[in-house]
């Protein structure tokens, strides 16, 4: 069974080896990839981290607070000494002065008044003493209005606000990374249209060489030729240098080097979302309805306003003028509960209230529009990729056109039946289309990308 574990061990990491380091990058590798690397996917992991432990900090409100105090002191105050000599039990009549009381004691009756007037010296004029003091205290509340129960709520609903914000990156990232490939595709098919006419352009580049050399041809033929080559070659190197910046982003997007890519398609399916799935599956109204939700926690807060609050407290300390005056037979408790009920405060909670209430139906507002916005942007979209669907059909009939009337075109120069600049114009034509069509084709894959990024999923 060990040997089973770490052969497959073993197999897992070569295939991950394998993914990481393979010269040609699949998009479904890539898309593994950029979930664990991306650096942006990191940070909103992080965020939604945070957001999970707040969760946590709001619901411990629940099991209150213990809390140890430890006082040091020393004082030569009166009421101070006194204090601490009760809290240590350790309190004497001596200490209210009845040495001095019971010393006047023999001229009673007759010197009453002036033996209450008296004023005891050790209680009005202690010595200086230390207090040492160590208590536990234990707060719990019992009922905050709805309060603690709320906060947690809202925190919960951050999280979750969190939770969809990484979804949204991370489905950002994968509409990049997508887009990134497709048009790779369509910049590679790009150029191997190119290349192809370029390379009718080098033969008809030496069939014009050869008739200028027999009579039958003029030098400006040759150099309207070479002029036309060096645009194709021109078109070609601009599709060149946009694969680079293309393997740039990508390594960007990946935080790796990319430098080889499988390209997919260049067409893309469409998606076959309807427009109530795509606003169920919509992150931006997920988020919408979740802020809804915290903005309804928030009128139970304002509204927790209007009732009392209870809660409990225990404590117990033992106290002495040292530490190793400490004993048990020093120490004390004190347990009790409170209640705590605002009146009257000028109408601030009412409000307070009221304001919770209209930043409610406000939000509900906006979410019906964010609604209506998105269906608004589902059928422009559809609409828009139903016209460019139909462009590309005719545009590849014109561009079949084109090089069909090219081909003719070279045949009748070579027969001398055309001028040069007639087959150039033809051969332009031809280019015209091919980029046009590439264009177009490029508008689709952005449109569809952006029905999938409404949907924030991808069409598999």
């Amino acid at each position: 069974m060990k040997t089973i574990l770490t052969l497959f061990c073993t197999l897992m990491l070569v295939h991950a080896s394998e993914i990481l380091y393979t010269d040609t990058l699949t998009l479904e590798d890539a898309i593994e990839i950029l979930q664990t690397q991306n650096l942006e996917i990191q940070a909103a992991s992080l965020d939604e981290k945070s957001a999970h432990i707040y969760v946590k900090q709001a619901s411990g409100h629940n099991w209150g607070t213990l809390d140890f105090e430890q006082n040091i002191a020393r004082s030569n105050d009166a009421g101070n000494v006194f204090g601490f000599k009760l809290t240590s039990r350790e309190a004497s009549f001596n200490d209210f002065g009845f040495d001095e009381f019971l010393g006047q004691m023999g001229g009673l009756p007759g010197n009453a008044p002036e033996l209450l007037a008296t004023q005891p010296d050790k209680l009005n004029y202690p010595d200086d003493r230390n207090f040492f003091q160590s208590k536990l205290v234990y707060q719990l509340p019992l009922y905050t209005g709805g309060q603690i129960s709320s906060y947690t709520d809202i925190a919960a609903s951050m999280e979750k606000i969190k939770s969809l914000e990484k979804a949204q990156v991370i489905s950002e990232k994968v509409y990049e990374t997508r887009k990134s490939f497709y048009d790779m595709a369509l910049l590679k098919n790009g150029i191997k249209n190119l290349q192809t006419i370029l390379k009718n352009i080098s033969t008809l580049e030496n069939t014009t060489k050869s008739m200028v050399d027999e009579g039958y041809a003029k030098t400006s033929d040759l150099l309207e030729v070479q002029a036309r080559k060096s645009n194709v070659l021109r078109n070609i190197n601009q599709m060149e240098s946009n694969k680079q910046l293309l393997y740039h982003y990508l390594s960007f997007l990946l935080n790796r080097d990319v430098s080889a890519i499988e390209t997919p398609a260049s067409e893309i399916t469409m998606p076959s979302y309807s427009d109530d799935e795509i606003l169920m599956r919509n992150i931006d109204l997920k988020r919408a309805t979740t802020g809804l939700a915290i903005r309804s926690d928030m009128v139970d807060v304002s509204q927790a306003n209007y009732f009392p609050m209870i809660g409990v407290k225990a404590e117990v300390q033992t106290a002495a003028d040292s530490f190793n005056g400490y004993s048990i037979d020093k120490g004390s408790y004190t347990v009790g509960a409170q209640l705590t009920w605002n009146l009257f405060n000028g109408g601030i909670d009412v409000n307070k209230a009221e304001k919770a209430q209209v930043e409610h139906l406000k939000t509900k507002t906006e979410v019906e529009l964010a609604k209506n916005d998105i269906r608004l942007k589902i059928h422009q979209i559809r609409t828009q990729i139903s016209t460019l669907d139909y462009e590309i059909i005719s545009l590849n009939k014109e561009l079949e056109l084109a090089n069909e009337i090219y081909q003719n075109y070279e045949g009748r120069y070579k027969e001398q039946l055309t001028s040069m600049s007639d087959v150039i114009i033809k051969q332009s034509q031809q280019i015209q289309k091919i980029l046009q069509l590439l264009q177009i084709k490029n508008k689709r894959n952005e449109r569809i990308f952006a029905l999938e990024k409404l949907a924030n999923g991808v069409e598999k």
